[in-house]
Formats: C-alpha cells, sequence, structure tokens
C-alpha cells in the first residue's frame, strides 16, 4: 500500500516541479535583442513598391505573385513589429534555404522586467518553411512539441479555419542569404477573409458608433469651413463618455480613423463594404491654422502613430514630402511640423497612460495653437536640388537641426506638457 502511495503521489509533486524549472530556464531578466525600432523613407519606397506591384485590384482569380524582401528590409520589418506590438526586439539572419529568427517579447502584466528570448530556425521545405529548432532562454523545444504548440497558441487570436485558408494562399517560400521571396496565389474572398481576422465585429460596431457621430456633428455646423478642432472636440468628447464602460485607447483610435477618412475625403466602404448603408456625414473643408493641407497632414500622420507607432508615420512624413520635392509642390518644413505634431497627437491618444487625459483636455477645449506650433517662417516649396543645397538632404547638419527645432516646438504646445 506504500508502495502504491508513493507511485501516485510522485506525479503529483514531480510535474509542478517539471513546470517550475521549465519556467525557470525559459525566462530572462532582460532582453537579447534590443534595437530601436528604425524606418526611413527608403525603406517606405520599397514598401510602396512591393505594395503597387501587387495591387489586388489589378489581379485576377488565380493570379500568382511573387513578393521579394531583402534580409535588410526584413530584419527591420520583424523589430520594428516586435517593439510595437511585443514590447521586444527581433533579428532576422537569412541564410541559403534557411533563416535564423532571434526574439526578445516582455512578459505583459507583470510588473517585474521578464523577457522571453527566443531563438528558432527556419528551412524550406515545400510550400511552407519547416521548424529546424526552437530555444525559449535555456530550454530547448524539440520541433514535434513546437509544432504542437504553435498552432494552439495561434488559435487564441485565430479560427483554426482562418490559419488554413491563409496557409493554403502560400506556394512556395524561398530563402538565400539577401533575400526572402513568398510566391502566393490570389483568391476572390481573400480581402473578406482578411477583414474578418483583422477588423472583430466590436471594432465594425465601433466604427460605425463613431460614424454615425460624426454625421450629427457635421450637419450641425452651418460653415462651409471648419477648424479640425472641432471636430476633434466633438468626438473625443463622445469618446469620453464611451470610455466610461470601454478601452479608452480603442475609442481613440476609432475616433482618429473615422476623422482621417471625412478630412481627406475618403469613406469607409473600401476598408469595409458594410459602411456603404451608414449614413454619410455633410462635407466642409477642413482647416488648421487657415490651410487645408494642414488638416490632412495632422491627422494622417496621427492616424498612423495610433494604430502603427511613431517611427512608422515620422518616416512616412519625410517620404511624402520628398516625393513633392522631386516634382510636386516642394519639400516642406511646416508640412513636416504638422506631420509630427499629428504624430505626437496619435501616441499620446494611443497610451493607456494619457488615453483619458486627451480626451478630458479636448472636451474642455482647445484652440489651434494647442494642436500645432508656429510654421509661418519655416521653409516651403523647395525642389529638391534647393532641398539639398542648403539643407544637405535628410542626412545633412542643416536638417537636422530644423527638424530639432520643429521638436523643440512640438514639445513645448499646451496639449503635451
Amino acid at each position: 500500500m506504500r508502495c502504491l502511495f508513493k507511485l501516485i503521489l510522485f506525479p503529483i509533486l514531480a510535474l509542478p516541479l517539471a513546470l517550475a524549472g521549465a519556467v525557470y530556464l525559459a525566462v530572462d531578466s532582460a532582453p537579447n535583442i534590443n534595437r530601436a525600432a528604425e524606418i526611413t523613407p527608403s525603406n517606405i519606397e520599397r514598401a510602396k513598391r512591393i505594395l503597387d506591384q501587387n495591387d489586388p485590384r489589378k489581379l485576377k482569380l488565380g493570379a500568382r505573385r511573387t513578393i521579394s524582401v531583402s534580409q535588410n528590409d526584413l530584419d527591420l520589418a520583424a523589430n520594428y513589429l516586435a517593439r510595437q506590438y511585443a514590447a521586444g526586439g527581433a533579428r532576422v539572419q537569412l541564410k541559403r534555404g534557411a533563416a535564423d529568427i532571434d526574439t526578445s517579447v516582455r512578459l505583459p502584466m507583470v510588473p517585474l522586467p521578464i523577457y522571453l528570448n527566443c531563438q528558432a530556425t527556419l528551412v524550406e521545405d515545400g510550400a511552407l518553411p519547416r521548424l529546424q529548432s526552437v530555444r525559449v532562454g535555456d530550454l530547448f523545444i524539440p520541433p514535434p512539441v513546437a509544432y504542437w504548440l504553435i498552432p494552439r497558441l495561434f488559435a487564441l487570436a485565430f479560427d483554426d479555419a482562418d490559419i488554413r485558408s491563409f496557409s493554403s494562399v502560400i506556394k512556395k517560400v524561398s530563402m538565400n542569404e539577401s533575400r526572402i521571396a513568398l510566391t502566393y496565389e490570389w483568391q476572390a474572398d481573400l480581402p473578406d477573409k482578411l477583414r474578418t481576422v483583422l477588423l472583430p465585429p466590436e471594432e465594425r460596431e465601433r466604427w460605425r458608433v463613431y460614424q454615425e457621430r460624426l454625421v450629427s456633428v457635421t450637419r450641425s455646423l452651418t460653415a462651409k469651413n471648419i477648424s479640425l478642432t472641432q471636430l476633434l472636440m466633438s468626438l473625443f468628447a463622445f469618446a469620453a463618455e464611451r470610455s466610461k464602460e470601454n478601452n479608452p485607447v480603442s475609442e481613440n483610435r476609432a475616433a482618429i480613423l473615422v476623422l482621417t477618412l471625412y478630412t481627406i475625403g475618403q469613406t469607409l466602404e473600401p476598408i469595409l463594404p458594410e459602411a456603404k448603408n451608414w449614413p454619410r456625414p455633410i462635407s466642409h473643408s477642413v482647416l488648421l491654422n487657415q490651410r487645408d493641407d494642414f488638416p490632412k497632414h495632422f491627422i494622417v500622420s496621427a492616424a498612423l502613430s495610433a494604430k502603427a507607432g511613431g517611427p512608422l508615420s515620422d518616416a512616412v512624413g519625410i517620404y511624402k514630402e520628398i516625393e513633392d520635392s522631386r516634382g510636386g509642390s516642394g519639400f516642406s518644413f511646416n508640412d513636416i511640423a504638422a506631420d509630427r505634431a499629428g504624430t505626437r497627437f496619435g501616441e499620446y491618444a494611443a497610451n493607456s497612460v494619457s488615453a483619458r487625459k486627451l480626451q478630458q483636455q479636448l472636451s474642455a477645449g482647445v484652440s489651434e495653437k494647442d494642436l500645432m506650433p508656429v510654421t509661418e517662417d519655416l521653409p516651403e516649396f523647395m525642389p529638391e536640388a534647393e532641398f539639398k543645397r542648403r539643407f544637405g538632404g535628410v542626412e545633412g547638419p542643416e536638417y537636422k537641426k530644423m527638424m530639432a527645432d520643429i521638436e523643440r516646438r512640438i514639445a513645448a504646445l499646451p496639449l503635451y506638457r
């Protein structure tokens, strides 16, 4: 009887000890990968080229396309995503037929700095790569265990049917020392599948609610020209009310998105076809500092920053100005100031610490001087040759001095004190 008792007791005691040992081996007190998230205008230019080549409006059912990404761009993108969405870092090193991936992720909702430092190697194997090795901290995970675990982790965020349908789109992944190439087959229902995964019902409903609020606000205004601050105050006062029962960051993001599309003269329909049946706001000309271009720069940057982070927003703004200097309206530092002010606003709106504070500030009333720095003395409308001659391009010392001055002006705005 005593022997039987020991046999029963041993697994009961051994399992918690084994789990504790595995956790001890897996976690670390510091990240192995700790890199700044760097996005440059040249990165944006290359990404835009890839998107243009894979525009779904140009693809027919069953058409195959190959997306090719360089080692450097893949590495930067992986690190950016890890920094933005997991408070960590990543590094990707391509080899012939394989890729080494290192990631560091801080565990959420844990007061102490605890990290998972993961190392994995993927190798080519048919359509999709195969895991060759996985290590978390000092804990080696056999590939069969990883294959059992990973789909279950994905299932926490995605439906099994979604995972299978997306994997069926990918026909081949190939890797060498300098590039990774992904060949996919276009399917007519792919946009709907993406919407289902990326836009859950509660997010769609939130957009609808803010669209209705914007309709009500625009119908109440009689002037042809309205200030962006009027719209921000109205929608963020509404967000403050809804945040009594909802996440203020989610409410702020929805308000910014709906207002962004309105300001640039677009609708929600390309993103959400069901929005064609929603009421439409009355069209007004939106101004900021008596200009109609500033609101577009400000709110688009705010939307990018609130959803995807400041580095991406900043890079997109600079890329736009570089493009303008090559044949558009010219490089303008006052446009950059509007971009950077919008980026700061978006970061403030999407920060869990400041989200409610921003709602309260806007509900109490703000002026344009609270949103935008003084820009009248900033150089604008410069062709590319003049911009490079006067400021040395985006790496020149005079350019960096000007950007530092713009940052000081934005930091002094009352809204962010």
